[in-house]
């Protein structure tokens, strides 16, 4: 074999070392990548997973926000409805209360309770003055009620409580003589058992409108602007307040009661019917 072709061999037999190296050069790191290739998908297959699960836990949240939002705003809802329930629940208590204690012999015995309150109502232009329960002087006759204002009425407004009469429309209006023209006895009463109860009275002025026949719910008031000074009623320990309640009497004078009879009447015990606590006074 010539040189040449000595050397032709040699040269070609490196080359194929060279290819063979090469070759396992390339091969080698291909067989490391097909792991690392099979990890990252597993990876994203993971990573997607997970971001469905970070979308429908969002989701859910957004609907627990707008759950609660909802929840908030009821309850806000219910808040003052609730009060509007109470108000009128107690509305409706008073006015069982008024219907089982209606009096038909021209008499009336009014219980005032929660006075602190309703003394703080007029200071604050909630509510200047409260009615009593309405009375009559008969089943069949006159129909009224008592208006009292406890931070008192035009110019007796913060120096004394104001007590009228109202003469109300009835269902018997039309047989019952008019002008309404007697006395009306007012009476505030002492809780301390001294029985130095506050009595006024005042005789119906019959050319007033307040003592005409009502052409509506009821007439203008008419009675005492300056029943009872202001500055007693607030004092702490006044006998005209007892455990936040006070009482006040209003009695229709239909036969001139005399003025001694009617102070014993008054002091008399009042769970008395009206005729027994004056056939008492006659007799002391």
């Amino acid at each position: 074999m010539s040189t040449v072709d000595t050397t032709f061999s040699s040269t070609i037999s490196a080359i194929n070392c060279l290819l063979q190296q090469l070759y396992e050069t390339l091969t080698t790191p291909t067989k490391h990548f097909q792991p690392l290739n099979e990890k990252l998908i597993r990876l994203s297959t993971e990573s997607l997973r997970h971001q469905n699960l970070i979308q429908a836990w969002q989701t859910e949240i957004s609907l627990v926000k707008l759950s609660i939002t909802d929840t908030d705003s009821y309850i806000a809802g219910i808040e003052p409805n609730q009060e509007t329930l109470l108000q009128e629940l107690a509305s409706l208590k008073q006015k069982v209360e008024d219907l089982q204690s209606i009096s038909y012999d021209g008499t009336l015995t009014w219980k005032i309770p929660n006075v602190s309150e309703k003394m703080a109502d007029p200071q604050l232009e909630r509510q200047t003055s409260i009615y009593s329960p309405a009375f009559y002087s008969s089943p069949t006759v006159y129909k009224m009620r008592l208006r009292l204002y406890l931070h008192g009425d035009g110019n007796a407004r913060r120096t004394h409580m104001s007590l009228f009469l109202l003469i109300m429309r009835g269902s018997f209006d039309a047989i019952v003589k008019w002008p309404f023209s007697f006395k009306v006895i007012f009476c505030f009463y002492d809780q301390s058992g001294q029985q130095r109860h506050i009595i006024v009275s005042f005789r119906s002025d019959i050319n007033s409108n307040s003592f005409q026949r009502p052409r509506s719910e009821m007439n203008i008031a008419s009675g005492i602007p300056k029943f009872f000074p202001l500055p007693m009623i607030i004092e702490d320990d006044n006998n005209y307040i007892k455990d936040d309640t006070m009482f006040i009497k209003c009695l229709i004078d239909f036969g001139d009661i005399s003025k001694i009879i009617l102070s014993y009447a008054l002091s008399s015990n009042p769970a008395l019917p009206h005729h027994v606590q004056l056939c008492y006074s006659l007799i002391q």
